[in-house]
């Protein structure tokens, strides 16, 4: 099953040709800098021995929707990111297990086969690991890798599953990869209105969203992060967020400590902020650089940033045009924008919004019991 739509290449072309990426070097002169352009988006690369069949797909749909494999049996991979929400969930922080707390967002997993690292921090490298990885967390699903087996075997429809998908009987390694294969090629959203405006639709971008489709690129600069395909760089950055009063609470401040000594980290007792990339590659550089997340259908997926303190697009809007919040080391500056311009610029975000997923199986066959 394939649930993509594949844009010309003429398209792309075009938008090369309008700002310059691509062009043609003057004779004798260096290349000149490419620069940052919006693209259609392509199908998703198959990662090889894990390429998608019915068989896996069924599998990692009916796993991705089962509370009976976490540890108390009442979450699931949907639990964190919910289809009517673009499969992030409406809330701040995460849900998470009985006696902790959360406290970053979940990341929309639409168009997820794109991202080169995974979280916000980046510490997963692809989705097979992911997976596994979230179902042991005691913070979000809380299972044990005997728990889960034991789940897995008692069931006879999985057992058939995973001897059609994989030729195996349950075990973990599969479990993650079909999880992996549902979520890289089932939750796939393209055809935007940006999508057909790259085709050459003139109508399928109002006026207003055009404008702001000019600012996007333009006085606004979200293009210098939000660009190619996903409309992300798929890169760290600081945009200037300032901490989060609740890690003064207790709950926070334990999850805070909780995961840095998970990563590693010397300094984990003393930690009293959400330091981002940091936790992965531990470069004072990285201190407060989160993942760029992807701006496609970034209607459907409020509240914003990482610790999902905004819950409109005009607020975030509105971050960016004052410059952040002023803290060491952002990368952001005013941009002096209009209140026409930051209305014009939310216009253009809500033109970002594709076709549903086209999903293997009905939803309502793999509701949790």
């Amino acid at each position: 099953m394939r649930p993509f739509v594949i844009l010309p290449l003429l398209a792309t072309a075009a938008l090369q040709a309008a700002t310059g990426a691509g062009a043609a070097p003057a004779a004798g002169g260096p290349p000149p800098p490419q620069a940052p352009s919006l693209a259609p988006l392509p199908p998703v690369r198959a990662v090889p021995g894990n390429e998608p069949t019915a068989a896996r797909l069924e599998l990692g749909q009916r796993l991705f929707f089962d509370r009976r494999l976490s540890g108390d049996g009442r979450r699931s991979c949907a639990s964190c990111h919910w289809p009517e929400s673009g499969w992030t969930v409406p809330t701040p922080f995460s849900p998470a297990a009985p006696g902790w707390v959360e406290r970053r967002n979940s990341p929309s997993l639409l168009n997820v086969g794109h991202a080169r690292v995974l979280i916000w921090d980046g510490r997963a490298p692809d989705l097979e690991r992911q997976a596994l990885g979230s179902t042991r967390n005691p913070v979000h699903m809380g299972q044990t890798l005997e728990g889960l087996l034991a789940a897995l075997r008692s069931d006879a429809r999985y057992r058939r599953l995973f001897r059609e998908a994989y030729g195996s009987e349950p075990n973990p390694r599969d479990y993650g990869r079909a999880l992996a294969v549902f979520e890289r090629h089932a939750l796939v959203s393209g055809d935007s209105p940006l999508d057909r405006h790259l085709q050459g639709e003139a109508s399928a971008l109002s006026p207003a969203a055009r404008r702001g489709l000019a600012l996007f690129r333009g006085k606004a600069g979200c293009i210098r992060c939000h660009h190619g395909p996903t409309l992300s760089d798929g890169g760290f950055h600081n945009v200037g967020l300032a901490r989060n009063r609740r890690f003064d609470e207790p709950p926070w401040r334990r999850l805070l400590r909780f995961d840095a000594r998970r990563m590693g980290l010397p300094e984990w007792e003393a930690m009293d902020d959400d330091p981002g990339r940091y936790l992965v590659t531990r470069d004072r550089r990285d201190w407060k650089r989160f993942k760029t997340p992807t701006l496609r259908n970034v209607a459907l997926t409020a509240p914003y940033m990482h610790d999902g303190r905004y819950a409109t697009l005009e607020e975030v809007v509105a971050h960016y045009d004052r410059g952040g919040d002023g803290v060491p080391g952002q990368e952001i500056r005013p941009l002096g924008l209009s209140d026409r311009e930051r209305a014009e610029l939310v216009a253009f975000l809500r033109a970002l919004t594709g076709r549903r997923p086209a999903l293997p199986l009905p939803l309502a066959e793999t509701a949790p019991p």
